[in-house]
């Protein structure tokens, strides 16, 4: 009779649960409660002012996202056959026919639109008045809704000031809808965000408080911004020792640094529909990682890694999982920069919001960090072997995610 094998046994149980998590994951993410998309906030309105051609005019543009501008205005002005026309247009995905029924209905939308967004100079509301016909893009691989607005200012020297309450939390549709608002005016230039705690803005407004909009706007981003959030639990996970964790949180934040800026100054982007099923995937690479290297050692939790060390004191797996980071981060950075649409040229006042947008974003990534990786460290010095299990669960879980995610985002499935 052979002898027993005592080191597969150790790992069966971590494993066992592993895969019983993952299967969990997997038929959550089958039944629809992982989203395709899960960035940031519900929903983002970007509105662009400039100056007009004509003294005491501004060019407006709204860009607002199609099936919820649908809704919203068909409910709120009670016109059902916008409804109807407008979500059978959404559901064929047919760009031209989502046009044509919104200008189908255009004083129904332009009714729901002047209500909840203003634009002021010295104090008086200016007349928006539509300046052409609909058009549709794309936001996050998201139809949205062009509508372009001429502004009749009758105080055509006064501050400009604009106040946004489009798709509010009482209509139930959205939560903490965001408005990235970027201006370029007689009085200053730059970008800002106007919120539910934030309504107005006015272009006066000083650079501080605006700055610090867009710390807490990157903040949220990725606070609420469910795959990242696990992406970064999946660097947690995979990393044994501090300094794993610090390489590779800081090889993330160079590489999506570089895109994120590159990205949101226009310089260089990918389509949504290639970024975010990369991001997706990207999650279950490096979820599975630590999950392959438990297969490999075939050790109890407590046995040690005793490959050589090289620079920084990380072995040849320890490299290469830092070159997927990197390249991956890469990737998020560019799904980052998409949540503001910034299309307007550089300036060194929109360098500095996108700077402090990311400022955000880190500030939250290192929170978690703190929070979570000395609890995984702790667990791992007092029972090696639960700390095993709770790495190779979370690993599993965040891996399929990951997988389900990449399916959505391919196929296109909500």
């Amino acid at each position: 009779m052979s002898s027993p094998r005592p080191r597969r046994r150790h790992l069966t149980g971590p494993l066992a649960a592993a895969v019983a998590v993952g299967a969990l994951a997997l038929g959550l993410g089958v039944l629809g409660t992982a989203p395709a998309s899960a960035h940031g906030i519900s929903s983002v309105v970007y509105a662009d002012i400039a100056e007009g051609a004509e003294p005491g005019h501004l060019d407006v543009e709204l860009q607002l996202e199609y099936d919820l501008f649908v809704v919203s205005a068909a409910d709120s002005e009670q016109v059902d056959p916008l409804f109807q026309d407008g979500t059978e247009a959404w559901e064929y995905g047919d760009a031209a026919e989502q046009a044509t029924t919104l200008d189908a209905y255009a004083d129904t939308a332009l009714a729901y639109v002047v209500d909840r967004f203003r634009v002021s100079s010295g104090g008086e509301v200016c007349a928006l008045v539509p300046d052409g016909e609909y058009d549709i893009t794309e936001q996050q691989g998201v139809p949205y809704a062009i509508l372009s607005l001429d502004a009749e200012c009758t105080e055509g020297e006064g501050e400009i000031t604009v106040t946004s309450s489009l798709f509010p939390d009482d209509e139930l549709y959205v939560q903490g809808t965001e408005t990235i608002l970027s201006y370029d005016l007689a009085g200053g230039s730059g970008s800002a965000v106007i919120d539910a705690d934030n309504p107005e803005f006015s272009v006066g407004q000083s650079t501080g408080v605006r700055l610090w909009e867009f710390f807490v706007l990157g903040a949220e981003h990725l606070l609420f911004g469910v795959d990242h959030i696990l992406f970064l639990l999946a660097l947690i996970a995979g990393s044994r020792r501090l300094r794993e964790i610090v390489l590779a949180a800081t090889a993330f934040t160079i590489a999506h640094s570089i895109t994120f800026i590159l990205a949101a100054l226009q310089v260089f982007t990918l389509p949504a529909a290639v970024i975010e099923p990369i991001i997706a995937l990207s999650i279950a690479i490096v979820a599975a990682w630590p999950l392959v290297r438990l297969r490999r050692r075939r050790g109890d939790a407590t046995e040690e890694e005793t490959a050589p060390r090289g620079p920084l004191g990380m072995d040849r797996g320890g490299w290469i999982r830092l070159a997927i980071v990197f390249a991956f981060g890469l990737i998020h950075g560019m799904g980052f920069a998409s949540a503001l649409g910034i299309d307007e040229p550089w300036s060194w006042s929109l360098l500095w919001s996108l700077l402090v947008f990311n400022v955000g974003i880190e500030a939250v990534q290192v929170a978690i960090i703190l929070v979570v990786f000395p609890l995984l460290a702790l667990l791992r010095r007092r029972s090696p072997r639960a700390a095993l299990w709770v790495a190779a669960i979370v690993s599993a879980g965040v891996a399929v995610f990951g997988l389900v995610w990449f399916v959505q985002r391919i196929f296109g499935w909500e």
